[in-house]
């Protein structure tokens, strides 16, 4: 899919920082190709899915040009470990846990459907479903 996603962290409606340490530890097993200067890493399964990973800010991480199962799988567990939320734009907002709903802006949570997506077949399905 060549649109863009954004894994987010939020408290209490604000954004908060991401442990970017640790999205590179679940990341840099995948990385094929990476450009420091723009921070900005390609992964790709041993089932050759890809995806364009740009860690933009402190508070979020796009990701584009992203497909397969694993490429899902692979963005579920770094949701896991960040304890984040995947803000599709003019789709669902996909939590964890459905008492995340509550740490989300009022925006995502009341003008965008807010889904609980935990595995990489329910983040795709989400999506498609969009």
């Amino acid at each position: 899919m060549s649109f863009d996603i954004f894994v987010c962290r939020f408290e209490n409606g604000e954004p908060t920082t991401l442990d970017m340490s640790a999205a590179r530890e679940v990341l840099d097993p995948y990385v094929v190709a990476r450009d420091p200067a723009t921070d900005f890493l390609l992964v790709s399964t041993a089932e050759g899915e890809e995806a364009s990973v740009y860690f933009h800010s402190p508070t979020g991480i796009t990701v584009n040009r992203f497909g397969g199962g694993g490429i899902m799988d692979l963005l579920a567990a770094l949701l896991r470990r960040l304890d984040a939320v995947l803000v599709v734009p003019g789709g669902p907002t996909m939590v964890q846990r459905n008492e995340d709903r509550e740490l989300l802006p009022a925006s995502l949570r009341d003008e965008w459907p807010v889904v609980v997506a935990r595995t990489g077949a329910e983040i795709d399905q989400a999506i498609r479903a969009s």
